[in-house]
């Protein structure tokens, strides 16, 4: 069996725990970061016996701030006790917590709550990446995936502080990707849309008014699942082709276009400016729901 892992870094619930079902059933180990208290705990420990039944007890489960610099630093050595001597295949930012409030009136947000939901929710993911990376724990056809939202670019009641942080991971996730391409690396956000998760619930009372409009927007006449997106996360993780000696990556960014960087090392070698070359834009298929 290939020593193939994947971190994921909120991990109990929603999207974090589909994606860590899906990806133990193709044999990946499982490293999940979550922060829970009360009965949240005992769906955390029912996931990892879940986990540990699909890819023969290869997962293990911190209950701890993943977003904590130092808790981050003193996890590295005992990851790569874990992973002996493989490698991260997949990085997941699934990390569900920041202010829901407004900007102004009737409560409006303070500094500290901007400055915490854009590190837990976006800028957590630059040192996750740059950890792994400086010890050696990612390489070529590593993976770097997050969730955002249509808040990143829609204006809603009570989403002002999380839709900046959304709209600062595209930018950070775009960023990592074309930095990290000529390794081999790409990195990915999906927008699921509207979905019934406990993140939902916190968002807004009318969190159920917010799935009903949803389903009458949707030719389905309904919402994405977490299931959902842990189909098209396993999607982008293996869309891959081989062209020679080359590999062809897509990059996908929130917006819902995709361009073909081709052979990515000697393109930005041949660079002249500083705007990176691309071809072959296409319209990619978005999840149910994101317009």
């Amino acid at each position: 069996m290939e020593n193939k892992w994947a971190i994921i870094l909120g991990c109990s619930t929603g999207h974090g725990a589909a994606i860590a079902k899906q990806l133990a059933t193709e044999g990946y180990g499982i490293i999940g970061f979550h922060l829970d208290r009360g009965s949240i705990k005992k769906d955390a420990a029912r996931l990892q016996e879940e986990i540990a039944s699909l890819n023969s007890n290869r997962v293990k489960f911190w209950n701890e701030n993943a977003a904590d610099k130092e808790v981050m630093f003193s996890k590295m050595e005992e990851i790569k006790t874990i992973l002996h001597n493989g490698k991260v295949k997949l990085l997941m930012h699934s990390i569900a917590f920041g202010s829901t409030t407004n900007f102004f009136n009737p409560t409006p947000v303070r500094q500290r709550q901007m400055d915490m939901t854009q590190h837990v929710m976006a800028h957590c993911l630059i040192y996750w990446t740059q950890a792994l990376l400086e010890n050696n724990l990612l390489t070529s056809g590593s993976r770097i995936l997050g969730l955002t939202s249509e808040g990143s670019y829609k204006a809603m009641e009570g989403y002002g502080p999380v839709g900046v942080a959304k709209a600062s991971l595209e930018a950070v996730v775009r960023q990592i990707g074309w930095e990290l391409g000529s390794q081999g690396i790409t990195a990915n956000t999906i927008q699921a849309g509207i979905t019934p998760t406990r993140a939902l619930t916190k968002i807004s009372t009318d969190w159920e008014d917010w799935v009903e409009r949803t389903k009458e927007r949707n030719p389905m006449k309904r919402v994405t699942t977490p299931e959902d997106v842990a189909c098209l996360m396993s999607l982008l993780k293996i869309a891959r082709t081989q062209a020679g000696k080359h590999n062809l990556d897509d990059y996908v960014d929130a917006c819902g276009y995709a361009a073909i960087a081709g052979e990515i090392t000697e393109a930005r070698q041949s660079v002249k400016s500083s705007t990176l070359g691309v071809s072959n834009a296409k319209k990619s298929t978005n999840t149910n729901n994101n317009k």
